[in-house]
């Protein structure tokens, strides 16, 4: 069993880590919606994140205390720069776990999947050795 202080550090960073999950979550979805269709409305990403219009608008005002997003009346959701920089970080790391998953014979699905939990929670070191290990690959 590790030290107490150890222990609690790394507790702490799994829970840290969950917090903000969310906001990555929404700002990666924002940014979809925003690409693909050209405006991102509350009653979109609750039908895509399968939760309720009011969790959704409670969470859009968390990413504008945040800094990430801005709204504007019967418009929807805009990302900032920060928020734009924030999901596209959010973006490649997703894609790199996926890519590390599917080269190691997870099926692409499953892939995607697990992906959506581990891009959340994995450190910068491991994020570099999933790099190099898809460089050496053939």
């Amino acid at each position: 069993m590790p030290a107490e202080p150890t222990q609690a550090r790394r507790f702490s960073k799994a829970r840290a880590a969950q917090s903000y999950a969310l906001l990555e979550d929404y700002v990666e979805l924002i940014d979809d919606l925003l690409t693909a269709t050209g405006e991102a409305r509350a009653t979109d990403i609750a039908r895509r994140l399968g939760v309720s219009h009011a969790t959704v608008v409670k969470t859009i005002g968390r990413l504008k205390r945040e800094g990430l997003a801005t709204s504007l009346p019967y418009r929807g959701v805009f990302l900032t720069p920060a928020g734009e920089t924030l999901a596209n970080k959010s973006r490649a790391r997703h894609r790199l776990v996926v890519a590390v998953l599917t080269a190691i014979g997870v099926p692409p699905e499953a892939a995607e999947q697990d992906a959506e939990g581990l891009e959340h929670h994995i450190s910068p070191a491991t994020l570099r050795a999933f790099a190099a290990f898809l460089k050496k690959q053939p």
